[in-house]
């Protein structure tokens, strides 16, 4: 019988997300995502490497997920509430990432794993709000670097920070996830408006 080593992989990688996101990757240890995976440990060093390769490995895979899920080309043809509203969803959706993101920062002294790549990723989002700014269609009161961050932090920070969310803002459900993503949409309009 043939070994499924990319259905291997994927288990051993769902695995270690919900370990790294949950405990961090000081917290995790290969052993208890080796038996979430159903896979002995060995497996998970052959495919992985140590404990910090296979958290880079979650990272790159799980930020793949979201450059799939929320490509941009340009703000001068895509609204930006638009793509904030989206990105709220997928954090909304998907909120192992926001706390995977939180560990690395927390985890890694200066540059972190795929730095270089994940900066050219970061630069089309970049580039995006440049090219609304240049069409006159997004402020140039703030500069796009600096934009692009705030309205991945206007659409990420809620899962981020759930409980201040719930505190400020009243108990999760349904109604209230939609007020929250109607004020990321027009906060991030508004903050990127040209005058």
């Amino acid at each position: 019988m043939a070994w499924d080593t990319e259905g291997t992989k994927r288990k051993i990688l769902e695995a270690a997300m919900t370990e790294f996101a949950r405990l961090g990757p000081d917290g995790t240890t290969l052993e208890r995502v080796a038996k979430l995976a159903g896979v002995n440990k060995e497996r998970v060093y052959n495919y992985f490497g140590d404990k910090r390769a296979l958290f880079s490995a979650v990272l790159r895979s799980e930020l793949g997920k979201v450059a799939l899920a929320l490509p941009i080309t340009s703000f001068a043809v895509e609204d930006i509430g638009d793509y904030a509203g989206r990105a709220y969803d997928y954090h909304l959706e998907n909120p192992e990432l926001s706390r995977l993101m939180r560990w690395e920062g927390l985890t890694f002294n200066g540059e972190v794993p795929d730095e270089e790549q994940r900066r050219e990723y970061y630069g089309y989002k970049i580039e995006a709000v440049a090219d609304g700014q240049r069409e006159g269609i997004v402020t140039q009161a703030i500069e796009a670097d600096h934009l692009a961050f705030l309205v991945l932090a206007l659409a990420g920070w809620w899962s981020a920070v759930p409980q201040v969310a719930r505190m400020l803002t009243g108990p999760d459900s349904t109604e209230e996830f939609a007020r929250r993503r109607a004020s990321v949409v027009e906060a991030a309009r508004r903050l990127a408006s040209a005058p």
